[in-house]
């Protein structure tokens, strides 16, 4: 069962493989190119919470992060300080409420059982104002051994937000960490106003 005692051991055992030390390099260029620091923004599944402590870094002034785990976010405020902007929550996903302009998706789908995809995809939408955005990588490969990670491919992952949002771009990352070279989609999609 992947709930909060499955995480909370990962972490305090530096079980923690998909934890690349830094921001996502698709991540990064996509903030990079971002003109509005004052958008709410959410990171769920946020783990140590690299991306949040880039957009900080580059004057974003309203990241809200959530996971499951308590390590993981004591962490982050241990890096980062009690610096404004930044607020860290401990909490389920699924539980969690607010309007977010942005929803940045980094390595928290695929941790997911799979049956909890379309959930995923009607909360997501849920928390976002209307004509917000979720950003950010996916795994297209699927993975031999039982997950976390579980993979997808893109036809799937279409099908999937189809009912909440439109898909603006989805594409293979060509600025990958090399150990997840062509292993992974980038995309943006707008929350739709007329989902169902």
């Amino acid at each position: 069962m992947l709930n909060k005692t499955f995480w909370e051991h990962r972490y305090a055992n530096d079980q923690t493989g998909w934890d690349l030390g830094a921001v996502s390099p698709p991540i990064k260029a996509y903030v990079d190119h971002l003109q509005d620091k004052n958008a709410p923004v959410l990171i769920p599944g946020c783990g140590h919470g690299y991306e949040a402590e880039y957009m900080l870094e580059q004057g974003f002034s309203d990241v809200t992060v959530v996971d499951i785990a308590a390590l993981p976010l004591e962490r982050l405020r241990s890096r980062v300080g009690d610096r404004s902007g930044l607020k860290t929550i401990q909490s389920n996903f699924f539980d969690h409420q607010g309007q977010y302009q942005l929803i940045l998706e980094q390595t928290f789908f695929c941790a997911l059982d799979p049956a909890l995809r379309q959930d995923y995809m009607q909360h997501m939408h849920s928390l976002l104002k209307p004509g917000g955005h979720l950003a950010g990588v996916l795994f297209n490969v699927e993975f031999e051994k039982e997950g976390p990670p579980f993979g997808g491919e893109e036809s799937d992952y279409k099908k999937l937000m189809k009912p909440w949002f439109h898909i603006l771009l989805m594409e293979p990352c060509e600025n990958s960490v090399q150990p997840r070279m062509n292993t992974e989609l980038f995309f943006v999609a707008e929350a739709r106003n007329d989902a169902h």
